[in-house]
């Protein structure tokens, strides 16, 4: 079962740009935008299950190290 997510990043102060630009060089990103408001990204997800989500999520997203927090808001159904 193929799994969604949108996820939600806070950057270092200035590093949007290259954190979006980073991001969408992976092939699980589907889409990553810039925001303005609480949080600096969001970027759209897609992965085959929900353990592949957890290991790119960890090995591959929070090891950006411009990156200093994130919250991940899995698609139901």
């Amino acid at each position: 079962m193929v799994v969604g997510a949108f996820v939600l990043v806070t950057t270092k102060s200035g590093s949007e740009k290259a954190v979006v630009e980073a991001l969408k060089k992976l092939p699980e990103i589907k889409e990553a935008k810039i925001l303005y408001g609480e949080y600096d990204l969001i970027a759209k997800v897609q992965a085959d299950d929900i353990q592949k989500l957890n290991s790119f999520l960890l090995d591959k997203v929070r090891a950006i190290k411009e990156i200093e927090k994130t919250s991940t808001l899995i698609v139901a159904g």
